[in-house]
């Protein structure tokens, strides 16, 4: 279960040149990490800080290692208490790993995933109450009459490990459509037991308006309770014409979630060529897409005639133009890193690196790229008990790869 804590405030972090060993790339003391020219140079942000942050460098060697290979395009990652992990494959299989690096047979009992495009089995999460009744949960690409949808299920793993009991369907997106992109996807528990799920908006023009619509999923942020069912303080619950589940709105692909200890929700976000957000994530507000937004549409042209900032939508904490691709995310709270508590991990897929966020006061203060020596589009990130950092690659042949410090 993702309880992840943020610290009130964040240990000093130390601006110095990097010699881009141990997969860190090298910048000069202050500068950002991000050097390439901006799709759309003349959107400014709204508060200095909000994009191209102050590179910032761990002063620590680490050391990553590959645990397992031979995945197939595995999607997400969880811990379970015993220390060994959940990993998903998008084509619809469900794997035990274990820290040594022994791969399980498929789990068996999950329904079936639409695996076409970006859809199929995608993240995965251990319930508040494992360690007394073995749920886990999972979201996917439901295959449906006329389409396919976001669906989130759970069960209970069987106590060997090989299947999951008693499956129920406890979410499914609406509406149905026929499409292969943006199923969001990304499962979070916070403290008092609430799943979070995060939406895409399916990606083609004429879904992209949904991600405004109270009456649609898509597009959002939703917030139920372990059971499906919906809790009575969310922001929309009575309101006529919108959906309850409902937490936030305005989002295009959220694929990451954390959740600190004190509430706090953050996501992140596809944008498209640049506008990839970072967004703190709060109850019953507008995020803006697709009316507001950074960078480009794909073809070169403005979206919705660049309009960055609009009265009643949310500014991101953080954006990044160009893009870099961002996937899972994870608060860091370890005993092995203790200069990164609080920080931000975000998996990064096109880049190919970790993001390391340094998080003051609800902004973004520094960055640092890890792991860019890997070489291999990182899909999600979890931090196991003694504070190492994982990872699995989002490749044909995915690796689960453990990043620590060195010895």
């Amino acid at each position: 279960m993702r309880l992840l804590a943020l610290a009130v405030t964040v240990s000093a972090v130390t601006l110095a040149a990097a010699c881009g060993a141990n997969g860190q790339d090298a910048v000069r003391p202050g500068d950002p990490v991000e050097t390439r020219a901006a799709n759309a140079p003349d959107q400014q942000p709204a508060f200095a800080g909000q994009t191209r942050a102050p590179g910032v460098r761990t002063g620590v060697t680490m050391a990553h290692s590959v645990v397992a290979s031979g995945l197939e395009e595995p999607w997400g990652l969880a811990l379970l208490p015993d220390g060994r992990w959940l990993v998903t494959e998008r084509p619809g299989r469900l794997r035990i790993i274990t820290a040594a690096g022994a791969v399980s047979e498929p789990v068996a009992g999950l329904p079936a995933v639409d695996a076409q495009g970006q859809g199929g089995l995608l993240d995965v999460v251990t319930g508040p109450t494992f360690a007394d009744d073995r749920m886990i949960y999972w979201s996917y690409a439901e295959p449906r009459e006329g389409g396919n949808g976001t669906a989130v299920a759970r069960g209970r793993l069987s106590d060997d490990g090989s299947r999951v009991e008693g499956v129920q369907v406890i979410f499914r997106a609406m509406p149905t459509y026929a499409g292969r992109l943006h199923y969001g996807s990304s499962l979070a528990f916070a403290r008092d037991g609430k799943l979070f799920i995060t939406l895409g908006e399916r990606s083609d023009a004429p879904m992209r308006p949904q991600a405004q619509d109270l009456a649609s999923h898509m597009g959002k942020t939703i917030r139920i309770n372990a059971d499906g069912t919906v809790p009575s303080d969310n922001p929309f619950v009575g309101r006529a014409g919108a959906l309850p589940e409902i937490w936030s709105l305005g989002h295009r692909n959220a694929q990451g979630i954390a959740i600190a200890a004190n509430g706090d929700v953050w996501t992140v976000e596809h944008g498209t060529r640049g506008g990839d957000e970072v967004n703190l994530d709060r109850a019953g507000l507008n995020y803006g897409w697709p009316e507001v937004t950074y960078g480009i549409e794909y073809r070169g042209v403005p979206i919705n005639e660049g309009i960055t900032a609009r009265e009643g939508t949310e500014q991101p904490a953080y954006y990044w133009d160009p893009s870099i691709a961002p996937g899972g995310m994870t608060v860091y709270d370890g005993a092995m890193f203790p200069g990164w508590r609080g920080n931000l991990l975000v998996a990064v897929l096109k880049d190919k690196h970790i993001a390391r966020l340094v998080v003051e006061g609800g902004r973004i203060i520094g960055e640092e790229r890890l792991m860019t020596d890997l070489g291999e589009r990182i899909r999600d990130v979890a931090v196991a008990a003694d504070g190492a950092v994982w990872v699995v690659t989002d490749e044909t042949n995915g690796k689960l790869v453990r990043l620590a410090a060195a010895n």
